[in-house]
């Protein structure tokens, strides 16, 4: 499985993977998955936000227990970050298979649709619409970098924009939901452990900031007639490092558009995207609120207008306690339990369903690249883990 999905979205270049919602190689990783339910005689089907899944039992049976992940990727992102979840599922579901275990509950995989938000900007479309956090009005008025809004790109590839929209009778069919992901940080390898369980997901957010100048000659334009959006940009970027190392937090400019972009004018807009997360809300709250008057406090002086949009914004989830205290116990109560900055599906499912994650270990600790890394030794684990906690979900 892993070698048929490698080569899907990867750039020649790079070696990074370039897997955005609605595009060729995001269709690839849908016929991917789509061929593994049918070689397993699972049910298959895409529900109304193009979400995909492969039913063990019947789908419209009650107390379903539901494991996956996603497929697509950051710009030039790395080969584990969701994939890992989703190609540990079907093994897992192998593994159970071998075991000759009988299932007195619907199982499910699943693979969500635009996780990343890599193409729209925002994470999670396909879990947010199911779960009610995205409005199909909000998610009509979402465009990638060249224009294609949403809709235009779903028409495209063969889907009805107009049919997204809430999916509570799907989500009250759920009892459990378990999601596997490489951990995106050093916290395993520093324990020395293959597999941990998720305590919760940090409070995070994405706001842009629209630095409005005035466009001129770089050659002929005196320094103090300028009004340069670059400028009150940079003091921007260093004043969000200032303030997370400050507050224990994380802040990251990582995305820039640039206009006119040429190499002898000065700009007439900045346009930057602050991703922030922290341990707790009033934390994340002070480090947003610093930057953004660091922001206007620099705007002033170099006569450059600001304006501040947030994109989007997911509270704390603290992952329900009995499900992650049963995977606990199922895996023998010596797993390490540990928080994490990163947004996932089940974070955005847990307002409706209980929720639960496994995180495989990641030796180097770098994710979202094209070094982000697992040993096999440690994703047979976590596939193990994972047939454990399926098991003990919908087995016994």
């Amino acid at each position: 499985m892993w070698a048929d999905l490698a080569p899907i979205g990867r750039d020649a270049t790079t070696r990074g993977y370039r897997r955005y919602a609605w595009t060729g190689a995001d269709a690839d990783c849908r016929t991917w998955f789509q061929e593994q339910a049918e070689a397993r005689g699972l049910t298959y089907e895409t529900d109304r936000n193009g979400n995909q899944w492969a039913w063990l039992g019947d789908p419209l049976g009650e107390d379903a227990v539901v494991t996956g992940s996603h497929l697509d990727s950051v710009p030039d992102g790395g080969a584990f970050d969701g994939p890992l979840g989703v190609v540990s599922s079907f093994a897992a579901l192998d593994e159970l298979r071998h075991r000759g275990v009988e299932f007195r509950r619907p199982l499910a995989i699943t693979n969500f649709g635009d996780e990343e938000g890599a193409r729209f900007g925002l994470a999670c479309v396909g879990s947010r619409l199911a779960a009610g956090q995205l409005t199909k009005a909000a998610a009509h008025e979402l465009r990638d970098g060249d224009g294609t809004t949403l809709p235009q790109a779903m028409e495209a590839a063969g889907y009805d924009p107009d049919a997204i929209g809430p999916d509570p009778q799907r989500l009250a069919r759920i009892g459990a939901f378990v999601e596997l992901h490489v951990e995106q940080g050093r916290a395993l390898d520093l324990t020395g452990d293959a597999v941990g369980i998720a305590s919760a997901i940090w409070p995070h957010g994405r706001w842009r900031y629209d630095f409005h100048g005035e466009a001129n000659h770089a050659g002929t334009t005196r320094l103090v007639d300028r009004r340069d959006p670059m400028l009150t940009y940079a003091e921007t970027v260093l004043a969000a490092r200032r303030e997370a190392e400050l507050a224990g937090a994380v802040a990251t400019f990582g995305k820039i558009s640039v206009e006119p972009n040429g190499v002898n004018a000065i700009p007439s807009l900045v346009r930057g995207w602050l991703d922030s997360r922290a341990a707790d809300q009033t934390t994340l709250d002070t480090v947003v609120t610093a930057v953004e008057a660091a922001a206007h406090e620099a705007a002033t002086r170099h006569g450059v207008d600001l304006t501040v949009v947030r994109e989007s914004f997911t509270p704390v989830v603290e992952f329900e306690h009995a499900l992650r205290d049963e995977l606990a116990k199922i895996l023998g109560g010596q797993v390490p339990v540990l928080g994490t900055g990163a947004g996932h599906d089940a974070g955005i499912l847990s307002a409706a369903v209980p929720t639960a994650m496994l995180f495989v270990r990641n030796p180097t600790g770098v994710s979202h690249s094209p070094a982000e890394f697992a040993a096999e030794d440690d994703c047979l684990a976590g596939v193990h883990a994972l047939a454990d906690v399926l098991e003990g979900l919908a087995c016994r």
